[in-house]
């Protein structure tokens, strides 16, 4: 609301910023001949049929030239153009340690690219009438709870899906690198701290697995079918599963590679099925353009207008600038909403697993225009170099830097080993640790289950979560051990410190492991 003061007049008046913008201008300058629609959805760059050719035409060089920096295994690309798919391609290999090469129907693990699609499976429903971004998610799973009994009663779908709930970064990913189901994890999130409600934006895949499972509920389904049924059947998008088990399954099948000396090798560990509608999804570039088509016609003929386009608006302020001069980022339900350069909207989201995948999609809906680049191999900023090259040259008729050398370096930081002892060696002066009888039983915690310290080939390990992984535990300073997790959410490197204290009787009472500790939780007691 804008407020105006004129002498005897104190009511505020309210202004739309259309009409401002419309206001401030000269009259002959309100209706250029090249604008359309409302001043709103005005470009002031204007963009030819032939330039768009142009970045099409360049996609091969640029995806070849990308492959061969990144040095990366394989990856696949294709776009669309006014409801069509102009361009599908892949480039190197499936797996490197065999000849079979990628191509636009080879189906790779999505990573975060789940988000968008699952929400317009949302969508679809919001659009029958089964549920509404609105809806309050206890009406439809009355054993979800968070640790505010107030935020509970009011957490929507779309809270959720815009990640404003109040639960921290990533709630839960610790849980599921444990081995931890789905209902599991869901259950768990009521003992995290929450932030203050939908004035905080939080990245959480599993809160909004909770909104999608909320859905299936209500739709009288579980959450792979709904999506099948409601969004992968009717587009036929045939390569495209929410279940790890049918992607494993496909004869045409990029591998997940991670990083090693001189190379990558075949990892193939990445099991999201616990938070499938987040980042669970299989697809090929080829299917993928077939969602981007939907998107990119406003949900026609499948979704209504009304019931996508909240999903695809801002709905919470994920990245605030850093400075007066730079632009801000938005999230809507399941998709990022940002401003190009050029003043055109721009819908994205990237995707990325550690354990060997890395994605995205860029949709310029003025134009008609998107791109989605699928690669094999944890991130590296190579499929966001091909789409950012790319939406340059649409935009502008070139590229106006080099986005791989910029991407590279944040990404690469995010994939970077956990652990304050990472790279850190043992202190010449460490004191020996106590007898292992110190040490050894089992200590609770809430949020993580039993913790067991035994004794194995004459040291301690630790058994931690359902699956009881063996994690072997080395001397480090006294009553400081360390560990070497390796997961999802700690890449190869990664240190954990694990801290016996508040000892009775020469045993400890307390263990603290850093690795779990991200939100204060990771203090188990006997």
């Amino acid at each position: 609301m804008l407020h105006h003061s004129k002498p005897g007049r104190s009511r505020p008046l309210a202004v739309s910023a259309a009409v401002l913008v419309a206001m401030s201008l000269p009259l002959q300058a309100q209706t250029p001949p090249q604008a359309t629609g409302s001043p709103a959805q005005y470009s002031a760059v204007p963009v030819t049929a032939a330039q768009i050719d142009h970045a099409v035409a360049n996609l091969d060089a640029l995806a070849a030239d990308i492959l061969e920096r990144s040095g990366i295994p394989g990856l696949a690309v294709a776009v669309v153009r006014d409801g069509a798919t102009v361009y599908a391609r892949g480039f190197g290999l499936r797996r490197v340690d065999a000849a079979l090469p990628v191509d636009a129907d080879t189906v790779f693990l999505l990573a975060s690219l789940s988000k968008p699609i699952g929400a317009t499976v949302v969508a679809t429903q919001v659009s029958a009438g089964v549920v509404g971004w609105d809806t309050p998610l206890v009406d439809l799973l009355p054993w979800f709870a968070l640790s505010d009994d107030w935020v509970t009663r009011h957490l929507t779908i779309g809270d959720l899906y815009a990640h404003r709930s109040g639960l921290p970064d990533h709630a839960g990913d610790d849980l599921e690198d444990l081995g931890y189901a789905r209902r599991q994890v869901l259950e768990r999130l009521a003992l995290l701290p929450l932030a203050p409600f939908r004035a905080t934006y939080a990245y959480t895949n599993f809160g909004m697995t909770a909104a999608a499972e909320g859905v299936a509920v209500a739709a009288g389904t579980d959450w792979a079918s709904l999506s099948r049924n409601a969004l992968y059947g009717p587009l036929g998008m045939t390569a495209t599963s929410s279940l790890n088990a049918e992607f494993m399954a496909r004869a045409n099948r990029a591998s997940s590679h991670v990083p090693v000396e001189g190379g990558y090798s075949v990892a193939d560990l990445r099991q999201p099925d616990a938070q499938s509608p987040a980042g669970g999804v299989s697809s090929s570039v080829n299917d993928v353009a077939r969602w981007m088509a939907l998107i990119l016609e406003g949900g026609a003929p499948l979704i209504a207008a009304d019931a996508l386009l909240p999903a695809v608006s801002p709905q919470a302020i994920a990245s605030p600038p850093g400075t007066m001069d730079a632009r801000g980022g938005t999230y809507g339900y399941g998709f990022n909403v940002g401003v190009q350069p050029s003043g055109r909207v721009m819908l994205s989201h990237s995707g990325a697993f550690a354990l060997g995948a890395g994605t995205t999609v860029s949709m310029i809906p003025s134009l008609g225009v998107g791109i989605v680049v699928l690669t094999n191999a944890s991130p590296l900023g190579a499929a966001e170099a091909i789409s950012a090259t790319f939406m340059d040259e649409v935009q502008f008729g070139h590229s106006t830097r080099d986005w791989f050398a910029a991407y590279r370096p944040m990404i690469s930081a995010l994939m970077a080993p956990v652990g304050h002892l990472a790279e850190v060696e043992r202190p010449e002066t460490a004191a020996p640790p106590r007898a292992t009888a110190a040490y050894l039983g089992t200590y609770q915690n809430a949020y993580f289950g039993p913790a067991e310290v035994v004794e194995q080939d004459g040291g301690l390990a630790l058994i931690l979560g359902p699956n009881r992984q063996v994690e072997v535990l080395t001397p480090w300073d006294g009553d400081a051990f360390t560990y070497l997790p390796y997961s999802e959410n700690a890449p190869d490197g990664s240190v954990s410190e694990v801290g016996f204290a508040a000892f009775t009787d020469e045993q400890a009472q307390e263990m603290r492991i850093e690795h779990l500790d991200a939100f204060g939780l990771g203090t188990f007691r006997r």
